[in-house]
């Protein structure tokens, strides 16, 4: 079986990190396993495509030029028809919609992940109605949380090919850290806080940064760290300048050793007001440190409040202030969660528990030789 997996992508990011571990497991068990990676600037190649060619995953970069650009969409079926693919795999809307007008005449099997449906803001938009239109003709489609589920059912996805398909992560490098300097600690006598993630308004880093103006009011031995990128970068950084908290809070970009970004904090925050399953949540359990987490999308599944972490309102940075300095002023409370949260995630979140499952979810596809979508 091989498999060729499409995503648009500007970051390693969740996504990005499922198909990694995706590909990783399937090339390990003697299956083939290809990324076309659609970028809007061919000439920065995105660091899918450069983490993928580092580990031997065979990676092509498809120039992507506008919403709908259909030299990408050819390419994407010549990619697939000349390399002898068994499925192909789209993850995210623009790949979804893409693989849809690709693939549709070809006896190829073509299935999808939703990873995250932002569906409220895409209401006007033309890839909101696209995705909605792609995915309701796809043969099978994998949501990472019952709630997307039920979002793709709304969307005229037929519920018996939709499967529920919960991340899992390679553990073993955020295990392996012992002995390395970590990246942007500061003090080995404050707490260090994190955010990590893409710098978005539905992963909420503004709520983070009015809870970290809140906990420096009141506990001067406490760091801040933002790692990632994304579209509200400038307006974070304005927003530590009007809070007075600007050097107090520091934004790290992007980081590419992640199990070492781990490494360098003592507490993780998510503060995301949309959510699906987040590999960051995951990583964060994987490196054995508390999480402070929204209460969104299927965080709850991960977090038992109090056991393996703590649960937190969405747009609430008075909430989060407050379990942020709970923390912080009980280190024995910090290690207890961590060390639940690891055995959580070792136990229902690995790597290979999701790559079987995908395992099945494709050999469900393959006996079909009919036409894979829908008319």
């Amino acid at each position: 079986m091989k498999i060729l997996h499409v995503i648009s992508s500007s970051g390693m990011y969740g996504a990005e990190s499922v198909i990694v571990n995706l590909c990783n497991w399937f090339n390990a068990e003697q299956h083939g396993t290809c990324v076309a990676v659609l970028a809007n600037y061919p000439d920065q190649p995105p660091e899918l495509y450069q983490r993928c060619r580092e580990l031997g995953v065979e990676c092509h970069l498809i120039s992507s030029r506008g919403r709908i650009d259909w030299n990408s969409v050819r390419a994407i079926r010549e990619l697939a028809l000349s390399n002898s693919i068994d499925i192909v795999h789209a993850h995210g809307y623009k790949a979804d919609v893409f693989v849809y007008m690709a693939m549709g005449k070809t006896a190829i099997p073509c299935v999808a992940t939703c990873h995250n449906w932002i569906d409220e803001d895409w209401k006007a938009s033309l890839y909101g109605y696209l995705d909605r239109r792609a995915l309701s003709k796809y043969s099978c489609v994998a949501a990472v949380t019952g709630t997307i589920k039920r979002r793709l059912e709304r969307a005229g996805v037929h519920p018996d090919r939709i499967e529920v398909i919960q991340n899992g992560i390679d553990l073993q490098p955020f295990r392996c850290q012992a002995g390395r300097a970590p990246i942007g600690a500061i003090s080995e006598i404050n707490v260090t806080v994190g955010f990590i993630g893409r710098l978005s308004r539905e992963k909420g880093p503004d709520i983070f940064v009015r809870a970290a103006r809140d906990v420096l009011q009141r506990r001067k031995a406490a760091d801040f760290l933002i790692v990632g990128n994304g579209p509200e970068m400038p307006g974070l950084k304005q927003q530590t300048k009007e809070l007075g908290i600007e050097g107090r809070v520091r934004f790290l970009g992007y980081v590419r050793d992640m199990p070492l970004a781990y490494r360098g904090l003592d507490i993780v925050v998510s503060s995301s007001r949309l959510e699906g399953l987040p590999m960051v949540v995951l990583e964060a359990m994987a490196s054995g440190l508390p999480v402070i987490a929204s209460s969104v999308g299927d965080v709850p599944k991960l977090i038992d409040d109090g056991r393996t972490g703590l649960l937190i309102p969405p747009e609430n940075a008075e909430m989060l202030a407050r379990a942020i300095l709970r923390l912080i002023d009980d280190p024995q409370m910090r290690r207890q969660l961590g060390d639940s949260a690891l055995r959580f995630v070792t136990e229902r979140f690995s790597n290979d528990r999701m790559s079987k499952e995908y395992l099945r979810f494709y050999e469900r596809v393959m006996p079909k030789t009919e036409k894979r979508f829908r008319t």
